[in-house]
């Protein structure tokens, strides 16, 4: 048997429709994996919570993945565009958070261990309340080592994360333009939102 013949007899069985199918998906799977392997995740964030605990997740979620060297956008609207404000004082309003426990930054080990249930007509009635558990809160942040907000997003900023604003919440509000940040990186609608969460990756309501 000729040298041809041996060939023939190796590449027909390849050439049947069963064959033919089989090599096609060998390459569309491994076009697929190299497409994949080249391509730059996305990450699209809504944010819509202006208060200091909601705040965090979004600047951390937000920078760490742009310094990972993902696409991000973060989308702040509503309550959540006063993140993007040049003078902004977040605050934790622990009636709308009521699994919250209270923890004091300070004193022994034991007494830092206690859980407060605080009552929440406690938190309601007495003056001044919000402000305390933002200092405190605060307070534990920094006894923790954990970056303030104004550092997460000055982080997000300098990771090159996409920083949009809704124009109709700045309308809604009667805020101005010049009152936010300058990295304010487009002030855009409902449309741009969703065109960015529709290629996203990974796509976060906050």
């Amino acid at each position: 048997m000729s040298s041809t013949e041996n060939t023939s007899q190796v590449l027909l069985p390849e050439m049947t429709p069963e064959g033919l199918n089989a090599w096609f998906d060998k390459k569309f799977t491994q076009s697929m994996a190299s497409h994949e392997a080249g391509k730059t995740p996305k990450l699209s964030i809504m944010v819509t919570k202006g208060t200091l605990d909601w705040a965090y997740p979004s600047f951390i979620l937000g920078s760490t993945a742009a310094a990972m060297g993902w696409d991000t956008t973060l989308f702040f609207t509503f309550y959540g565009l006063a993140l993007l404000k040049k003078d902004f004082k977040p605050q934790i309003s622990p009636l709308g958070n009521p699994a919250m426990p209270m923890k004091m930054p300070f004193g022994p080990g034991w007494f830092q261990d206690i859980e407060w249930n605080i009552p929440n007509l406690v938190m309601a009635g007495v003056p001044g309340f919000e402000s305390l558990a933002t200092s405190l809160m605060k307070q534990t942040l920094d006894n923790k080592g954990v970056a303030d907000i104004m550092e997460l997003r000055s982080l997000c900023i300098e990771a090159e994360a996409k920083l949009v604003a809704c124009q109709m919440t700045v309308d809604l509000f009667g805020w101005k333009q010049e009152e936010f940040i300058p990295e304010v990186a487009e002030w855009a609608g409902a449309a741009t939102y969703l065109g960015s969460a529709q290629d996203a990756d990974v796509t976060l309501f906050i």
